[in-house]
C-alpha cells in the first residue's frame, strides 16, 4: 500500500490513510449549537505546491478547523435531525425515483453520504455502483448500514474527503445534500463541484441540479419585542441602557428561524441562482447583487430574510438555460412564487423549496435584522446591495455585507453566519 493512499478491506468499506485526518461532512448545527469551531463546507483543497512558513501557518489553521468541524458531524443527532426532515428526505427520495431510468444500472457518487440514506436509494433504483463518500467517522456507521441491508456489493463507502478519493471510473450521476443555510453557508458546492469536474460523465446527472437563493424584507414585531423590549422595564425596574447591547447582543449575527409568510412585506428577489451543471468554484467566492423592494404593508421593517430552493432537473429537459427562469438580480414585480410552481410543474419537475410559505424544515430561514426598525408605508421603497463571501477568518464562514436605504436615510450592515 502506497503512503497516502486509502486502505481496501473486504466488505467495501475504504478508510482513510493515517497521514490524513479524517473530515466531517458538513456543519451547520446552528439552532443545534454552532460555535465558531462547527464551521461550514465540505472540503477546500489546499495547495500542493511549496509553501512559505505562513502558508504553511494559514494551511494548519484550516487543518484544524476542518478536523473540528468533521468531527462534529460524527454525531448521530446531526444526521437525524436532517433523515427527520421529511420534506428534505422525501423530495430527495422522490428525485431518485423519479430519475431511475438515469439511475439504474450506472454509477453513482454520493458526495457527503452521512448515514448513507441517499446512497441506499440510489442502490434500490438499481444503480450498479455507489462511491459513498463521507469524511467523518459517521462513514463507519454508514457502512454498517450498507452491511445490514445486504447492500455491501454495490455501495462502497469511502471514509474520505472528496478531494483526497481515488477511483478508477466516470460516474453517471452524482447526488449530495449540499445546502447550507442561507443556501451558501458551509461551501459545501464547491466538493459537488470538485466531483462533477473530475468524474462525471458528459451529459450525466447532477441532483439537485439548480438553486435559487431568494431574500425578501421581513416585518417581525413579536421578535423583536421579545429581544429588546423586555430590558425597558424588569420586574418594575428601568434597564433601558442594556439596549444598545442587547440589540448588538440580538441582531449582530444572522439568526437561523421559521417564519411566516405573513411575515413578508413584498415580494422575493433572486440573490443568485446557480446552475450545478455550470457553475465553478470561483463564481461562488463573492456573490454581489442590488434589488429593490415596495413595501406592500404599512409596518416596521425589522430585517431582511433569505431561503432558497433547489431544483432536481436532467439538463436534457431543462429550458434552454436555467437564468430563462430565474435571474441573479431579477426585479420581480410578479409573485416568485409563481415561478416556483412553473418551474415544478414544467416537465414534472420536483423542487425543494425553504420558502415561509412552504412546509418548515431543518434549514428554517436566515434573517439579517436591522439594529433600529424602518417605518414603512405602503408602496415605500427600500433599496441598496448584498455582498456574500467566505470569510477570511474561516473559508466556512459567510461574510455578508448589507447595504439598504429608504426615503434619505442610508444604512450598512456587516455580519458573519458562523
Amino acid at each position: 500500500m502506497l503512503p497516502g493512499f486509502p486502505s481496501y478491506h473486504s466488505n467495501g468499506y475504504h478508510s482513510p490513510s493515517p497521514l490524513r485526518e479524517p473530515r466531517n461532512k458538513r456543519g451547520r448545527y446552528s439552532s443545534r449549537g454552532r460555535s465558531s469551531q462547527m464551521l461550514s463546507s465540505y472540503a477546500f483543497p489546499l495547495s500542493q505546491v511549496q509553501q512559505s512558513p505562513a502558508d504553511r501557518t494559514s494551511s494548519s489553521k484550516w487543518e484544524e478547523l476542518d478536523a473540528a468541524y468533521f468531527h462534529s458531524y460524527s454525531h448521530l443527532g446531526i444526521h437525524e435531525e436532517m433523515i427527520k426532515d421529511h420534506v428534505r428526505t422525501e423530495t430527495y427520495r422522490a428525485a431518485i425515483q423519479q430519475h431511475q431510468n438515469s439511475i439504474s444500472g450506472k454509477v453513482v457518487m454520493d458526495v457527503g453520504c452521512g448515514t448513507g440514506i441517499l446512497s441506499i436509494f440510489c442502490a434500490l433504483a438499481g444503480a450498479r455502483k455507489v462511491y459513498a463518500v463521507e469524511a467523518s467517522e459517521i462513514a463507519v456507521q454508514a457502512n454498517e448500514v450498507v452491511k445490514a441491508n445486504n447492500l455491501s456489493e454495490k455501495v462502497i463507502v469511502l471514509h474520505e474527503k472528496i478531494e483526497n478519493v481515488t477511483i478508477e471510473e466516470k460516474v453517471d450521476v452524482i447526488i449530495s445534500e449540499w445546502m447550507g443555510y442561507m443556501l451558501l453557508y458551509e461551501s459545501m458546492l464547491s466538493s459537488v463541484i470538485l466531483a462533477r469536474d473530475r468524474w462525471l460523465k458528459p451529459g450525466g446527472l447532477i441532483l439537485p441540479s439548480h438553486a435559487t437563493l431568494y431574500m425578501a424584507p421581513v416585518t417581525h414585531s413579536e421578535r423583536y419585542h421579545e429581544s429588546i423590549d423586555f430590558w425597558r422595564n424588569v420586574y418594575g425596574i428601568d434597564m433601558s441602557v442594556i439596549l444598545p447591547l442587547a440589540k448588538q447582543c440580538a441582531f449582530e449575527e444572522p439568526s437561523i428561524e421559521t417564519i411566516s409568510a405573513e411575515n413578508i412585506l413584498s415580494w422575493p428577489f433572486v440573490v443568485k441562482g446557480i446552475d450545478c451543471y455550470t457553475v465553478t468554484a470561483q463564481e461562488l467566492e463573492s456573490i454581489t447583487t442590488r434589488y429593490r423592494f415596495a413595501s406592500m404593508l404599512r409596518a416596521p421593517l425589522h430585517g431582511f430574510a433569505f431561503w432558497f430552493d433547489v431544483e432536481f432537473s436532467d439538463p436534457a429537459t431543462f429550458p434552454t438555460h436555467f437564468n430563462s427562469f430565474i435571474t441573479s438580480g431579477s426585479s420581480t414585480s410578479t409573485h416568485l412564487s409563481t415561478q416556483r410552481t412553473n418551474l415544478a410543474n414544467s416537465n414534472k419537475k420536483l423542487l425543494l423549496s425553504t420558502a415561509p410559505e412552504e412546509e418548515p424544515t431543518h434549514w428554517q430561514q436566515a434573517i439579517i435584522y436591522f439594529y433600529e426598525p424602518i417605518e414603512m408605508t405602503q408602496d415605500q421603497i427600500i433599496e441598496g446591495s448584498i455582498t456574500l463571501s467566505r470569510s477570511m477568518e474561516n473559508p466556512r464562514f459567510l461574510n455578508i455585507h448589507l447595504e439598504y436605504s429608504s426615503g434619505c436615510r442610508s444604512f450598512v450592515k456587516e455580519s458573519i453566519l458562523r
